[in-house]
């Protein structure tokens, strides 16, 4: 069930992300009297599974969900098919997209990117409209951060507050993990034992924490209260673990907070442990298995359901029109992001961050939440924006580019040249999709998501 959850949420995603940002070049395609000859959702090859002629377009729906596309009369594109090759070695039809002027034909190109951004606005507004925000602030956390090996490594421990990173504004500590990962923080001062300790990072910090494949160092200390058993893991068959248990150790060792527990259970991939638990008064001793990624199946409770943290959550809550500039600003801050952390996939340890269906589908997640779906969907709307923007062709970037060309030289890019450039886009963009695909299918043969 919950691999259905996982892949009903990944399409109904990508339908509605490629279905408008299509759209966004559908519409003013067909507003300047250009002719659309198909609308697909998805790739049409090598079959597709819906198609109906309405009008001069055929609308589709694919079989591949690697995308989609509107091909349009005069256009060179991705389908380079020879019937639309023939077609462009006569003179322009009026219908034609190379008949039109070249702003008209800028619109169109940088019709879907335009959509996908507003989109990914309108949905953050909406988000706060319906469930506003909820967070534990910085200064609110009971119980201190929760370090990784690696942030221990470099001066940080378990329990230390954290009161100042100078030059930035964060909010929570997913803010702190993320500004030293993207925004090149290095300076960190924390509250120890009562005393102020200030943490210098190293410059290449962010490259361990990418060889890490953990991007939140970072986290919140909480103790480990179980909210519920995931069904089909090693703690269902156990069938000792209930709601309500407090998780006191493993081994013998203690680990009073969740990050406690996560840690001693990860040293024993595959093998088995003890896990003690407080249950009405009393030490329950739980012996499960540990699978290959070095979880049981515990699910903890909410942080708002947990003694100590109801009062450290932070509650903002809008109105319809107090949701817009807060969507605004939030959704702002996300683009910022995406096209900030842009920067890291020039480094080797970027590289290997790189997925493709596979990521997109663990971002959604195995649980169907209508809030985390849809700040996913936003978010992801984003990353499509500026994605095909980017000057490469067969996306809608490399076709602007030689749309200013032409209208810098008064005169368009050579056809032949068109064509071959569109041949190398796609045979780059096909190798990348290959590429990242088989990351993902790696990662999940290996057990290293």
């Amino acid at each position: 069930m919950d691999t259905l959850i996982t892949i009903g949420q990944l399409l109904l995603g990508l339908s509605i992300l490629v279905a408008l940002h299509e759209f966004g070049h559908f519409l003013p395609a067909k507003l300047f009297g250009m002719r659309v000859e198909k609308f697909f959702l998805f790739f049409d090859a090598p079959y597709a599974l819906f198609k109906r002629k309405i009008g001069d377009t055929v609308y589709g729906i694919g079989s591949l969900p690697f995308g989609g596309y509107v091909k349009i009369s005069g256009m060179v594109d991705e389908s380079l098919d020879k019937e639309q090759k023939e077609r462009l070695r006569k003179p322009p039809e009026p219908w034609e997209f190379r008949a039109k002027p070249v702003w008209q034909r800028m619109v169109v190109m940088l019709g879907g990117v335009t959509v996908n951004v507003l989109l990914g606005f309108l949905i953050y507004a909406l988000v706060m409209f319906a469930w506003g925000r909820e967070y534990i602030a910085l200064d609110r956390m009971p119980y201190g951060i929760d370090a990784s090996p690696l942030m221990e490594r470099h001066g940080f421990r378990d329990g230390d507050r954290i009161v100042e990173l100078p030059g930035f504004h964060p909010r929570t500590v997913a803010d702190v993990s993320i500004a030293i990962l993207i925004d090149d923080a290095r300076h960190v001062v924390v509250e120890r034992a009562g005393a102020r300790t200030d943490i210098f990072l190293p410059a290449n910090i962010h490259d361990s924490i990418m060889e890490s494949g953990d991007k939140l160092q970072l986290g919140m200390r909480m103790p480990f209260i179980i909210d519920s058993v995931m069904p089909g893991t090693h703690a269902d068959s156990a069938r000792s673990f209930r709601r309500g248990d407090r998780v006191l150790g493993v081994d013998g060792r203690p680990t009073p907070f969740f990050g406690d527990f996560i840690e001693a259970v990860g040293a024993h991939k595959g093998g088995r442990v003890e896990v003690m638990v407080a249950r009405e008064g009393h030490q329950v001793h739980i012996p499960v298995n540990v699978d290959a990624a070095g979880r049981v199946g515990l699910k903890p409770r909410p942080l708002d359901a947990i003694p100590g943290m109801q009062e450290a959550v932070v509650r903002e809550r809008y109105g319809l029109f107090s949701s817009i500039p807060a969507g605004l600003g939030f959704g702002w801050e996300q683009l910022r992001l995406n096209v900030m952390s842009f920067k890291l996939l020039f480094r080797p340890s970027g590289v290997k961050q790189m997925g493709g269906l596979g990521s997109m589908a663990k971002a959604y997640g195995a649980h169907w939440d209508w809030q985390h779906f849809w700040q996913t969907t936003a978010f992801l709307s984003f990353a499509l924006a500026f994605l095909n923007v980017l000057p490469i062709p067969a996306l809608d970037g490399g076709h602007v580019v030689f749309l200013l060309y032409e209208w810098v030289a008064r005169r368009p890019a050579p056809q032949k040249v068109l064509e071959y450039a569109q041949m190398v886009g796609m045979v780059f963009l096909l190798s990348v999709i290959v590429a990242v695909n088989g990351h993902d299918i790696y990662k999940w043969i290996t057990n290293s998501w």
